[in-house]
């Protein structure tokens, strides 16, 4: 569009300043040489495709078949199993990534393309010329021959006289001077002039004379020729043959104002510019229809036979651009609806083919579209089937004539001020004539049609309805697409309410309550929600492109396992969509006892959808029975809690069954009912009832009165309540014997009962079922039970152990209560706050005020040795947190200090501010775990940068050895432990401070443990080494690394046992030159400045021996001179 599409409808003049201010360059009279550029020589070039095509074709084909390929597997994929889900899809990305891999090196190598197509085009030019040349010699051959025997015409003597006395032509003919001799070319001046007075008289013509449609009123004048904008259709431009009056108009060009949507694929077919033999023949009709009735050109020669030329009657006046207004509305609005047919029918080569029709009228103003196409359905004989339309409905788009109503007036329809201002233009310009031609006032009506019990549901008129503009084709976005989803999301949502109303007020009242069947109206997302029990919805929603109803779950349960109960549902919906109330509500009944028998299964019980229990026993279960889930208690097979499905909830029964051998398929028989209180019992297991409170259950039919008020009402059955009412039967029919444990190992127990005078509280309530305080609970001695266990004696003598829902097989849990001896108090993040109750792990809850240790097992085939487990290890870090907190105290060790304690972890700093963190693993204790750090100053803020390395980190594999491997005890390897780490810590804080300082210099230093006490200080030629090993006494020696504590003569060799191969030498440690003078000097050194103590230190050959005071000085001095004398060499 131009900005003149926002004018009014007026009739607009505008002078173009272009051919009065600025003269247009005419390229004859430049002085530059007249050669031609390289992009017109390209020009000249043929154009050779052969063997090519277009990488947007390419890439259109290949976006398209993985479009409709990722299309079919989502209609197919939900049928399919999990395992076949993940290998179809698997095989489809394997296949896709292939396609895309190809397409991406053809995209590359498309990059060269230009070139290769100038190649081609000038290989093709040289041929062309080459067979020009050939043919011209064959063209000068066949002349040669061929005017050997012609004969001569007769002498021009006239002429020869002219040339022999004058040696000039004087009679030379005129059309030889016209074909030789090239006319002088116009001036700039000369062309503007002629350009402006070509505006002017075409200026004067439309303002005077020429009759123009209110329709194409906005136009411009410029270049030579007017041009006529009309929004949304085209902008054509038009030109007059001469200044006369009788002379007509002719064609120049014409832009389509048309814009493509959706999508893009073939936009290439649809230019808004026509070109070539497209615009060839616009600019014939064009040209037609404006010199309908103008006279033949005299020049021109008669055809014969033709038709006379047609007349204007008396009185009617030419009206030549009315006929080409006609002429380019009809086509632009044709050429829009041919793009909506290339739409429709691209639509269905994607997928749409046998669920879309397309038809279009011979005369191609009529489209067609029927959507929801089904195939007819064979009718079986005797067996009446309701016949639907084999359609959901159909649009019409049409190119249509509109007409002004009787009392305005002939002619289209058009608003007042239109009316008046052709009225106004017509009186003015032609006075009392007529025009010789009217405007034929064409527009696009689309109209809907659904199909009447499309789904067997019939919409109301209101819904069958749309708004005219939802309908309206826009030329600035033609989109079919978009339309015909339009359509059908209207339509859908018609059905869908249709539906919704069907179930609400349908004979069954499950789907009547409020709430239950919901629309939803999402965007361009509509389904009909149906919840069919507890949380499980259905969801209901109907395929744009088939049409066709899609059940879907949004429930717990997995889609994989459902899946194909819902395929069938769907397809007997899609066959006859008036059963879906019964359906659903089947649907209802099976997703009920499906959920009951999910959480069955997640329990560990078995249950089954029928047994074979007689059919005169069943109405026993009620009248209002829909269906049963029968529960057997894995203790006793005879007995089963059974799920009553009724319309509105669940009834719940104890029942005793006995197998009747004598008859021929062993049916079973009720025996005892028992009704069950679901309310009671769940209300039991939160706060304990009286003891003397008779049990839960009614005696004979369900519909008897209770003795509680309350009532369970719905489905909504939780794994907690499934699991209490199977512990109550269980409890009920039989108790579960967990001695059974201590019986095996050879235990004694006795029986205790520790709930009897404590309330139940939250704390207790997280850990077991209030059901089972009835059940007496077993006490253990710790001599028996611990006998042999690491820390034994941290237990008092009595060691309850309570079971809870020990009459579950999957899911019973046993506690066991230790009260410890020595109470050492947690300490750390765990124990802050102000509960006295703190749970480190999820198997162990601490009592900090008691002092009681309760261990959780999850099984109770396997809770003596789970607990046996946790033992070993909680009474490991009781133990360790107590030497930690003694040793202190006995050692004198003033900056040791516990800093955190959980019964699974113990951290304590050892000195200073070096902290280590102990956990072990293993039922015996035996596997320790030590993470060493160090802990920030008091008053250090987070944003500080503070090292919390510790050096003894290198040697934690060490360090947890000899916790591991200790044998005299728990308590003397701790203590061995400490004292390690006090006695080598000058040690790694030296090594430690010469890494950093390498590291800062550029200097490379490989520092590493060898053991617990042993340290090694590797220099970057990885040649010489210094090692630092704690003796006993706290003595450390620093020595020369290539030499050995154990270095001894071989017997009869006459060499020392560590002289080797020169070549296996110079893989080794070699020793480090002038070590004794080194060690000599440094001590001697150290002596003088007093960091040393005399009697303290000893030089010997290959290094020095001291105590931990004197580390650090020898250290830095026998460092500092070894690399001086490193640099040196």
């Amino acid at each position: 569009m131009t900005n003149q599409d926002t004018q009014s409808d007026m009739v607009v003049d505008i002078e173009s300043s272009a051919t009065t201010n600025i003269l247009p360059a005419n390229g004859l009279h430049n002085d530059l040489p007249l050669e031609p550029s390289i992009e017109e020589l390209e020009r000249e070039l043929p154009v050779v495709d052969d063997g090519q095509i277009p990488l947007g074709d390419l890439l259109s084909r290949v976006v398209q078949s993985i479009y409709a390929e990722l299309s079919e597997l989502a209609e197919t994929m939900p049928n399919m199993s999990d395992s076949a889900r993940k290998r179809t899809l698997a095989d489809w990305v394997v296949k896709t990534k292939k396609q895309v891999v190809k397409l991406y090196a053809v995209a590359k190598w498309s990059r060269d393309a230009d070139t290769i197509q100038k190649c081609m085009n000038i290989t093709a030019f040289f041929l062309t010329q080459n067979a020009q040349f050939e043919e011209t010699i064959h063209a000068l051959n066949y002349s040669k021959e061929s005017l050997d025997p012609a004969r001569l015409r007769n002498h021009d003597l006239l002429t020869s006289l002219d040339v022999l006395t004058t040696g000039s032509y004087l009679r030379l003919p005129t059309c030889i001077k016209k074909m030789a001799i090239p006319p002088t070319p116009l001036t700039d001046a000369e062309v503007a002039k002629t350009l402006f007075d070509m505006e002017e008289t075409i200026r004067y013509r439309v303002r005077m004379s020429e009759i123009i449609p209110v329709e194409m009123s906005r136009y411009h004048i410029a270049d030579g020729r007017i041009h006529f904008t009309v929004p949304g259709l085209f902008n054509a431009s038009l030109c007059l043959r001469g200044a006369d009056k009788d002379d007509g108009w002719f064609f120049v060009s014409v832009e389509f104002l048309i814009s493509v949507g959706g999508d893009l694929t073939g936009l290439q077919e649809f230019p808004r510019i026509p070109s070539g033999i497209i615009k060839r023949h616009i600019t014939d009709e064009a040209d037609a229809r404006l010199a309908f009735y103008l006279p033949m050109p005299e020049l021109q020669p008669p055809i014969p036979d033709a038709p006379p030329r047609p007349q204007l009657p008396a009185g009617v006046v030419d009206a030549p651009l009315v006929r080409v207004y006609n002429f380019l509305q009809m086509m632009s609005l044709s050429y829009q609806l041919e793009i909506l047919w290339y739409q429709a029918e691209r639509m269905r080569t994607l997928g749409w083919a046998d669920y879309l029709s397309i038809q279009m009228s011979p005369d191609r103003k009529i489209l067609k579209v029927s959507y929801w196409i089904r195939p007819p359905v064979a009718q079986v004989p005797n067996r009446p089937r309701l016949i639907l339309p084999l359609l959901g409905g159909s649009f019409t788009i049409a190119i249509v004539q509109t007409r002004a109503p009787a009392q305005t007036g002939p002619g289209p329809a058009r608003s007042p001020k239109q009316r008046v201002i052709a009225r106004l233009q017509r009186k003015a310009k032609l006075a009392d004539a007529k025009p010789s031609d009217e405007v034929e006032g064409l527009k696009f009506v689309v109209k809907w049609e659904p199909a009447k019990g499309a789904l067997g549901i019939y919409i109301s008129q209101e819904d069958a309805t749309l708004p005219v503009e939802a309908l309206q084709v826009d030329a600035d976005n033609l989109d079919f697409e978009q339309m015909l989803r339009t359509v059908i999301h209207r339509h859908s949502k018609a059905i869908l309410a249709g539906f919704q109303n069907m179930l609400r007020l349908g004979p069954n009242k499950a789907f009547s309550a409020p709430g239950v069947v919901s629309l939803v109206l999402d965007g361009k997302t509509q389904a009909l929600q149906v919840n069919l029990c507890a949380d499980e919805v259905v969801i209901i929603t109907l395929d744009a492109r088939t049409g066709k109803l899609n059940l879907r779950d949004t429930g717990d349960l997995a889609a994989a396992g459902r899946g194909p109960k819902f395929a069938s549902f769907t397809d007997t919906l899609n066959s006859n969509p008036t059963l879906l109330i019964d359906a659903l509500f089947t649907l209802r009944i099976n997703t009920i006892l499906d959920l009951a028998e999910q959480k069955a299964r997640y329990l560990g019980l078995q249950s089954y959808r029928r047994r074979n229990i007689r059919k005169e026993e069943l109405p026993k279960l009620g009248p209002d029975c829909r269906g049963m889930l029968y529960i057997q208690l894995a203790n006793f097979p005879t007995h089963y809690l059974v799920l009553v499905v009724t319309v509105e909830r669940f009834k719940y029964a104890l029942i005793t069954t006995k197998v009747q051998t004598e008859s021929m398929y062993n049916n079973m028989t009720l025996e005892d009912i028992a009704w069950l209180d679901f309310d009671r019992i769940h209300d039991a297991a939160i706060v304990q009832n009286d003891t003397d409170r008779s049990p839960p259950n009614i005696q004979g039919s369900p519909d008897e009165p209770n003795l509680t008020t309350k009532r369970s009402y719905g489905f909504h059955l939780d794994t907690q309540g499934l699991r209490e009412l199977y512990s109550y039967c269980s409890a009920r029919v039989a108790f579960i014997n967990v001695e059974r444990q201590f019986k095996i190992r050879g235990i004694p127990f006795t029986h205790v009962n520790p709930t009897s005078n404590s309330p139940a509280t939250l704390e207790l309530s997280q850990i077991q079922s209030s059901l089972a305080r009835s059940v007496p609970a077993l006490c253990v001695q710790s001599e028996h039970i611990l006998s042999g266990r690491p820390a034994a004696e941290a237990a008092m003598p009595n060691i309850r152990v309570i079971p809870l829902n020990w009459w579950s097989k999957e899911k019973a849990q046993v506690v066991t209560c230790v009260k410890l001896k020595y109470v050492q108090q947690p300490m750390g993040k765990t124990a802050s706050g102000s509960s006295t109750i703190i749970r480190p792990s999820k198997r162990i809850i601490y009592d900090t005020t008691e002092a009681v240790v309760s261990f959780l097992s999850e099984d109770v085939n396997t809770c003596v040795s789970e607990f046996l487990e946790e033992w070993g290890r909680v009474s490991t870090m009781v133990v360790i947190a107590r030497e930690v907190a003694q040793m202190s105290k006995q050692k004198k060790w003033k900056d040791m200090r516990l800093l955190f304690f959980d019964l699974q972890t113990v951290e304590f700093a050892y000195a200073e501010d070096y902290t280590v963190s102990i956990s072990c693993e293993g039922d015996k204790g035996g596997k320790f775990d030590l993470e060493f750090s160090r802990t920030p100053p008091q008053g250090a803020m987070e944003t500080d940068d503070l090292d919390s390395f510790n050096p003894h980190e290198d040697a934690e594999p060490f360090l947890c050895a000899v916790l591991q491997h200790a044998h005299g005890g728990l308590s003397p390897s701790l203590h061995l432990l400490v004292a390690l780490l006090r006695d080598t810590l000058p040690i790694v804080v030296e090594l430690e401070a010469i890494r950093k300082e390498g590291r800062q210099h550029g200097r490379s230093f490989d520092i590493f443990a060898k053991a617990a006490g042993w340290y090694r200080l590797l220099y970057g030629d990885f040649k010489y080494a210094l090692d630092f090993r704690l003796m006993n006494e706290q003595r450390v020696a620093i020595l020369d690394a290539s030499h050995s504590l154990y270095d001894v003569h071989t017997p009869g060799t006459g060499k020392p046992a560590s002289a080797m191969d020169p070549a296996v030498e110079a893989l080794v440690l070699q020793p480090i030159p002038r070590m004794r003078e080194i060690a000599e000097s440094a001590v001697q050194s150290g002596l003088a400045a007093g960091a040393l103590v005399a009697g303290k230190v000893a030089a010997i050959d290959v290094g020095v021996i001291c105590n931990a005071s004197g580390v650090g000085p020898l250290t830095r001095s026998i460092h500092r001179q070894i690399v001086e004398h490193l640099q040196q060499r």
